[in-house]
């Protein structure tokens, strides 16, 4: 009797360990399916200068959950990036440091409808290094430096700037303030030497590497510079306007399924609580309409 028992006890135990086994080697047929499924991929992601490393963070996180998905940025300012879509680069994903260039990428029937939101807003600041000395104190007595950096019309911080100056009436009202060149703002700062800028890292560098005395940049950009530079003053939004951020997807024929979908799920994932906790830590605000 003993051994009867016995023998249907091993039998159980042999039936629950194929089972087991079966169901193991299910899940592992699944798992191997999935990752065949999730086929390899490349997204081209152009973002405004300012965003360079908030994204580069947000990019490893995705990867952690997305290894298939390689994620290809080009970072420059937004007025460069836009030029260059309409000149017809490969590009899934516009995050753009401005409204205008947006605007006109949606003009222009370069943006896939419905996939446009406003993710931060950024402020403008007056920055230097810690030991300059500089007798500037912000905008208002900027032509008291030895030398500014300061970004092109084209690029979105240089327009602010450029807005900043004329609602304060250091310069005439103009149609665009964009177009205010270099040599205009010299001149009605007193004649001070100022080294324009492609985009917003280049103002940045400009004044980290002591080049420029001060400089105008975002405030997300002294993010890992602390101990180097110092915020001379924090353009009001009154002077400025909201610096507000724009992303949206691309048209682009080139994609094929597997690209196009890994770009709708980054945008998603962008847009998400978790990329929104990033941008914070990043010194963004995300209270946006």
């Amino acid at each position: 009797m003993k051994k009867r028992v016995l023998a249907v006890i091993l039998v159980s135990v042999l039936t629950i360990g194929m089972v087991g086994c079966a169901d193991k080697s299910k899940e592992e047929k699944h798992a191997e399916e999935n990752a065949v499924a999730a086929e390899e991929t490349e997204i081209q992601v152009f973002i405004a200068a300012s965003l360079n490393t908030v994204m580069t963070e947000l990019a490893e996180l995705y990867n952690e959950e997305h290894p298939e998905v390689k994620i290809v940025y080009n970072a420059d300012s937004s007025g460069t990036l836009l030029t260059q879509i309409q000149e017809g680069y490969e590009c899934d994903i516009f995050f753009s440091a401005a409204q205008k260039q947006m605007d006109t990428l949606e003009e222009d029937g370069l943006m896939v409808d419905g996939t446009r939101a406003n993710i931060v807003n950024n402020q403008v600041v007056v920055v230097t290094l810690k030991d300059s000395e500089t007798k500037v104190t912000g905008l208002k007595n900027l032509g008291e430096a030895e030398s500014i950096a300061l970004a092109g019309g084209s690029v979105p911080v240089g327009k602010y700037t450029r807005q900043a100056l004329v609602n304060m009436g250091m310069l005439p009202e103009v149609e665009d303030v964009s177009k205010i060149s270099t040599s205009e703002i010299s001149e009605a700062l007193g004649g001070v030497e100022i080294s324009e800028q492609d985009n917003v890292s280049k103002v940045l560098s400009a004044v980290v590497e002591g080049s420029c005395e001060v400089g105008t940049t975002y405030y997300s950009d002294v993010y890992g510079y602390e101990k180097d530079l110092v915020i001379l003053e924090t353009v009001p939004y009154e002077l400025t306007g909201n610096v507000i951020y724009p992303i949206a997807r691309v048209v682009n024929k080139e994609a094929d399924e597997a690209q196009t979908k890994a770009a709708e799920d980054f945008l998603k994932f962008v847009l998400s609580d978790e990329a929104k906790e990033v941008f914070e830590s990043y010194y963004f605000d995300t209270e946006v309409e």
